[in-house]
């Protein structure tokens, strides 16, 4: 039927346009009646699909406006205004066809994604390579992709490395390196050499198979906007025939009728809203956001409340080292080094995030020798001949190091890994899922949109997910919810307005399906959840969900603008016409003239209205990536700082002196100077970027203090180091320096990371 459609629109309006432009010249060179006769002729040949869309949308139990059309073109033929009818013949076929050229346009996103799903896969047995169907490779096969090739199924680099363009699935336009035994996802193209992947999950669970099949059912018959449209023609279509009848009554004259019935014919006028509808679709779909309907869309567009999962949604979802307490005499690099080392072949969470915080230190890793892994206690391994035991341990050291570390995992919400070397506890690692550097400003401009209540649900403790509301400003937390209590939680919401529910989580699944929209993490989230959600993000980028509210609001007010503005031209006309004033020829070139005008007004849906902010020059975002990659290196300064606090609170001990004397090199050496690059760099920069240096002012402050602090410190140190002794008044003042110091660049750092280093990946 989509393929006959196709081809009927735009032959209707080829032949209509011919007869209409032949009956002109017909005319122009006074060949008797062929005028009428081929004018008549265009309008017999839009009677019959005319009459084909009202017995459609009869058997839908609706009667639209192309009911009008119909009347319309019967009435030019009764009573011989034959031009007229060509007229609206050509009007009909151009709306027509103008609205599916629209409608292609809009869904081009769309349909790209199905058109380059992957049908085949080079598969590799020994020395065999062998093109098959994607759905015969097992889990276990290699798969050879070649340059330029989409991934057909999800798997791991075999051989590798691979260079991916993820773009498809991301939105994101930078290519991505993956080494041997990275993950890598079906959909993603192939921007480097041929690599290698052995197939993991089945072609048909397969990332990009799961995407094809939310895409397949994205459209916007179903968008309540397209009711409202609906609801328009109920009232719109026995006004214009009461307007008709009565113009005829009074002026006695069937001619005025008609003209008011030419004029009420704004057949692709309705179709205007689901144009503005698709099209919204086809942006979010760029931008990495698959909307199963205009429905959701729509609904995105109106919702008040918005309830959010807390771990994968607001926070990262990965655990992250905070800090390394280490017991005296052993440097925490060391102890690090060592804890990542006997990690490396650990698929526990906690080992990944302790293998990873040591790589981003840049320490060596020696591989491990008979290692040993107790499943929900820990690795045992030897590493450069020692014993290391990294895990739980019952009971905890009852070292003064050891409390230390207790007291602030259980105060910050942090988990807490023991290494052991040699059967002896010598360090302790604290790990925590940080909130999202993006987290912020998203729910900023999710309030600023039209959100009015945000609500956390989450199974974890209270104490975290308190800590996580207070940070992020959310208007309720729940914690330690089951999947029923979360359902119950987003029905209670939905009662008080439209609700959308965020999560990535199976146990997020059924109040995902609960909600009015749900929102699908679908980036790192289950396959339950991506499943049960109407709007799924194939990119780990919260931010996008804003992105999408935003378009879905333009989208709705340009559908319900373009509706209204095109029934209120309509409706003019049809008084003109209805006194006289409009003859049937000239009331169907302004019809036409409207009709396309509120069509191509829909189609602004594709673009406008203000996404992702003010846009970030490529020069910035280049120093933002810069400077925010050495925050990730300078953070080690924090632990220095306050280690030398804690130190000299024990008493004014060489041990004492020493870490102040690192944590002294660390400031001046290497903060102080990255500040100075970026006041002088970076914040002029964002000034020219944010449009006023107000919005760097304080940074810019807290650098002063910052500055001043160190210099404080340095002045301290420096009397010391000259012979000064290390008295009660100056170890309070030193210590003063230090705590605010450790507080300061703590808030320091997520201020900018979240005002402005989450900009380089918008």
């Amino acid at each position: 039927m989509a393929g006959l459609r196709r081809w009927t629109e735009p032959a209707l309006l080829v032949v209509t346009v011919t007869l209409l432009a032949a009956g002109g010249v017909a005319w122009a060179v006074g060949a008797g009646r062929w005028d009428d006769v081929l004018w008549a002729a265009a309008t017999v040949i839009a009677v019959v699909p005319s009459a084909g869309w009202v017995v459609a949308s009869l058997l839908r139990r609706r009667a639209g406006v192309d009911l009008i059309a119909l009347l319309a073109l019967l009435g030019t033929l009764l009573v011989g205004e034959y031009l007229a009818g060509a007229l609206i013949a050509v009007m009909l076929a151009t709306g027509r066809a103008l609205d599916a050229a629209a409608q292609r346009r809009a869904t081009r996103d769309l349909r790209a994604l199905l058109e380059r799903a992957p049908r085949t896969a080079r598969r590799r047995a020994g020395n065999v390579v062998s093109e098959v169907g994607v759905d015969e490779v097992d889990v276990g096969d290699l798969v050879l992709v070649g340059p330029g090739e989409v991934l057909p199924v999800d798997g791991t680099v075999a051989v590798g490395p691979a260079v991916l363009d993820e773009s498809a699935l991301t939105g994101e336009p930078e290519l991505v390196e993956r080494a041997t035994g990275d993950a890598v996802r079906s959909g993603t193209l192939n921007a480097g050499g041929a690599f290698e992947v052995r197939c993991t999950v089945p072609a048909a669970q397969s990332t990009y198979a799961g995407i094809v099949a939310l895409v397949r059912q994205a459209g916007a018959e179903n968008a309540p906007v397209i009711r409202l449209a609906d609801r328009f023609a109920a009232w719109f279509l026995p006004l214009s025939l009461a307007v008709a009848g009565l113009a005829w009554l009074v002026s006695g004259s069937p001619t005025r009728a008609v003209a008011v019935l030419v004029v009420a014919t704004p057949c692709p006028l309705l179709l205007a809203a689901p144009v503005a509808i698709v099209s919204g679709l086809s942006r979010v779909s760029r931008l990495g956001v698959v909307v199963r309907s205009g429905g959701a869309l729509e609904n995105l567009g109106s919702a008040r409340t918005m309830v959010l999962d807390k771990t994968g949604t607001l926070t990262a979802g990965r655990p992250a080292v905070t800090e390394v307490l280490t017991a005296p005499g052993w440097p925490a690099p060391d102890v690090l080094r060592l804890a990542a080392a006997a990690d490396q072949l650990s698929p526990h969470v906690l080992a990944e995030a302790v293998v990873a915080e040591a790589r981003a230190r840049g320490l060596p890793l020696p591989l491990p020798r008979n290692v040993r892994e107790e499943p929900g206690r820990g690795v045992e391994a030897t590493v450069d001949g020692r014993h290391v035991r990294v895990g739980k341990r019952d009971p905890a050291p009852d070292d003064s190091w050891a409390r230390t570390a207790v007291s602030r995992a259980g105060l910050d919400g942090c988990a807490l890994v023991w290494v052991e070397i040699d059967d002896t506890p010598v360090g302790a690692i604290l790990l925590k899922d940080p909130v999202r550097a993006d987290a912020g400003r998203t729910l900023r401009r999710l309030r600023s949109a039209g959100i009015h209540r945000l609500v956390m649900l989450t199974g974890d403790r209270p104490e975290p997910a308190r800590e996580v509301g207070a940070v992020l400003g959310l208007d309720e937390v729940c914690a330690q919810q089951t999947p029923a209590s979360k359902v119950a939680a987003v029905r209670a919401e939905q009662e008080q307005g439209v609700t959308v529910m965020v999560g990535d989580g199976l146990n997020d699944a059924p109040a995902l399906a609960a909600a009015t929209v749900g929102v699908a993490m679908g980036a790192r989230g289950s396959t339950a959840s991506s499943e049960a959600a109407d709007v799924v993000l194939t990119t780990d980028r919260l931010d996008r969900i804003a992105d999408a509210m935003e378009i879905a609001r333009y989208a709705r007010r340009i559908a319900v603008q373009s509706a209204v503005a095109g029934m209120g031209l309509s409706l003019a006309a049809m008084a003109l016409a209805a006194v006289g004033l409009l003859p049937p020829t000239f009331g169907a070139l302004l019809q036409e003239a409207i009709d396309v005008a509120v069509i191509l007004n829909a189609l602004r849906a594709l673009r406008g209205g203000q996404v992702g902010g003010r846009p970030v020059q490529p020069s910035t975002q280049t120093l933002l990536r810069r400077f925010g990659a050495e925050h990730d290196h300078l953070r080690q300064a924090l632990p220095l700082v306050r280690t030398a606090a804690d130190a000299l609170a024990a008493g004014p001990t060489p041990r004492a002196v020493a870490a102040l004397h690192r944590a002294r090199t660390a400031l001046v050496e290497r903060l102080v100077p990255h500040e100075e690059a970026e006041e002088a760099e970076l914040y002029p920069a964002l000034t020219r970027t944010l449009g006023s240096g107000e919005a760097v002012a304080p940074m810019s402050r807290a650098h002063a203090e910052i500055g001043r602090l160190t210099r404080r410190l340095q002045a301290h140190l420096d009397a010391v180091d000259a012979g000064a002794e290390l008295d009660l008044e100056r170890q309070q003042d030193l210590l003063a320096c230090l705590y605010g110091l450790h507080a300061l660049l703590q808030l320091h750092y997520l201020q900018e990371e979240e005002s402005y280093f989450a900009l380089a990946a918008e």
